[in-house]
């Protein structure tokens, strides 16, 4: 993402950009040329991106912003305009790089000169066709690139953001005793690495209302420590997390307390309480305040809550499977609880199936006495969570956990998800391959144009042999003249992909949270990849001129002078 500090400097570059275009065009007119002309409406360009991008650097861009049409038409002008800015800025220093070109040695001059030629105009709009074919396949490859990387790294987000990085539990049931000593040890392995730590009670239950029932995930959590670790509390949505501590607030909300959400974001508020009515009798008054139980509360996902049908304040109960032996057989075990808040993640699938309770009340429900199931335990820096892994299994080895009982077992987000990452991985790198094809296709431009040129530059060719130029540096010419027609190419297609990629990371392309669950298309402008594209799009332009370049290495000064 551009934060605001780097797109001031950019702002700033921007209107310089456009000073220097508005005089290299005035200077051009002044001298009679017309492509003075294109050079003012470059700086037009870039003066509309400053006004614009300023404008729409002051939209909001929150989960619930409304809708606001003239926001988006102000964004998206403000990605059109600095995108043509940018071509305008390229294209104005391509003569400069020229220039410097000429002035390097023989090779470079003749070669610049070829690409500057513009007497022969099917080879020149040869030449500017394999350009645009470069540049189109290197902009599809990095955008394509930009915008998988972007769906990659906002799962990895909310994966890494409603999991723990670090997990130890053991196989069997019924979870291990004695934690408070093992979460202090584990506490202790990663304090050094910045990490922290929470004891977790994990079971599956079914939870239903008035009008409906679904399968939930149950997790009992320190309500102390659970912050450190997962990102609960940053995505409650609607009510409060202090309430999981409080459940008696939830039985006495105030009129305007927002209780639910909208499919727009609109909020629903609880709204006035027949207790509280004046024109009740005071007897009434307190049998209706008699008649609501204070329940424990319970955080659930948004889907979840959507698919029940309730909102904070509404009552749900839960039914473990772990129950207790009755006449009829195993009875499930069936509570109560309140719903205290209603969490977004961002992931479907958490927030259609995850419910948390507090840690004492997951043992009571799931009949675990003063066991837990599982320590989840979270590092600064996921990516380097292998250095940690090894303090943690270092520590949890300490433990005696009995004799005839398995040690603790010790994993980490890489591996538990090793298959998703690595499907995301191989996606990419295909994708990477099949668009570098197109490359590939456009490189083939680049090789009719150069035998073009060899045949019609024959005679000229002759006459550099004939003065002493050796076969190298006729093979150096056209190899050069075909690598700067894909460096132009190159250069246009990444700077275009980074330019339009970077612009959708800030302005954002809304997209309906209903259907694609995420309100915003992802974009993850990453360096490396645009690097790496940029190589391969050379090295494949530079390998297609091989042939060509050979072509007119070996033409014979007697063929190419014989019919002149």
């Amino acid at each position: 993402m551009i934060d605001q500090v780097p797109f001031l400097v950019l702002r700033i570059l921007s209107v310089l950009a456009s000073v220097w275009l508005a005089v290299l065009g005035i200077r051009r007119l002044q001298a009679g040329s017309a492509r003075g002309i294109g050079w003012l409406f470059g700086s037009l360009f870039g003066f509309a991106f400053t006004v614009l991008s300023y404008f729409a650097a002051k939209t909001p861009r929150e989960r619930f912003a409304p809708f606001r049409l003239r926001d988006e038409i102000v964004g998206f002008s403000a990605l059109g305009t600095g995108v043509v800015f940018l071509l305008a800025v390229l294209a104005a220093l391509l003569p400069v790089i020229l220039d410097v070109l000429e002035r390097r040695g023989f090779s470079s001059y003749v070669g610049a000169r070829h690409v500057r030629a513009t007497k022969s105009g099917f080879l020149t709009v040869i030449s500017v066709l394999s350009m645009a074919g470069v540049a189109v396949s290197s902009c599809a490859l990095c955008s394509v690139t930009s915008i998988m990387g972007g769906f990659g790294a906002d799962l990895k987000r909310k994966i890494l953001g409603n999991n723990a990085h670090i997990v130890v539990d053991v196989t069997r049931p019924g979870g291990f005793g004695d934690w408070e000593d093992k979460l202090d040890g584990i506490r202790l392995a990663v304090a050094p690495k910045g990490g922290a730590a929470t004891p977790v009670v994990a079971g599956d239950a079914m939870g239903s209302s008035a009008s409906n029932t679904a399968g939930a995930l149950v997790r009992g959590i320190d309500t102390n420590t659970i912050a450190q670790v997962i990102d609960l509390k940053q995505n409650i949505e609607v009510g409060n997390f202090d309430w999981l501590d409080d459940p008696e607030k939830l039985a006495d909300l105030p009129p305007d307390t927002i209780i639910g959400r909208g499919p727009g974001g609109e909020p629903y508020f609880k709204g006035p309480d027949l207790r509280a009515s004046v024109d009740l009798d005071p007897a009434v008054k307190a049998a209706l305040r008699k008649d609501v139980k204070v329940l424990p509360g319970v955080i659930i996902g948004k889907e979840l809550a959507k698919s029940l049908h309730v909102l904070v304040g509404d009552e749900i109960t839960l039914l473990s499977p772990m129950g207790e032996l009755g006449p009829m057989g195993v009875m499930p075990r069936t509570r109560r609880f309140r719903v205290a808040a209603i969490f977004y993640s961002g992931m479907y699938e958490y927030d259609a199936t995850h419910a948390y309770i507090k840690l004492d009340v997951a043992q009571s429900f799931f009949s675990m006495g003063d066991n837990i199931s599982q320590i989840d335990v979270r590092v600064p820096d996921p990516e380097r969570v292998a250095e940690v892994t090894p303090l943690v299994q270092a520590a949890a080895a300490k433990f005696d956990m009995g004799e005839g009982k398995e040690p603790l077992r010790v994993r980490d987000w890489v591996e538990m998800n090793k298959n998703l990452f690595s499907a995301l991985k191989l996606e990419k790198i295909a994708t990477f391959i099949i668009l570098s094809i197109a490359i590939a296709v456009a490189s083939f431009c680049i090789v009719c144009t150069l035998l073009l040129m060899v045949t019609e530059k024959g005679k000229e060719i002759a006459i550099l042999k004939a003065l002493g130029a050796s076969d190298g540096a006729i093979m150096r010419i056209f190899m050069l003249e075909g690598v700067i027609i894909g460096g132009i190419g190159t250069v246009f297609g990444v700077g275009t992909a980074f330019a339009a990629c970077s612009g959708l990371a800030r302005f954002g392309v809304r997209l309906d949270p209903e259907v694609y669950y995420i309100d915003r298309l992802p974009v993850n402008v990453n360096g490396s990849d645009y690097a790496m594209v940029a190589v391969a799009a050379l090295i494949i332009c530079t390998i297609a001129t091989l042939y060509p370049a050979r072509a007119a290495s070996r033409l014979s000064p007697v063929d190419g002078l014989r019919y002149e």
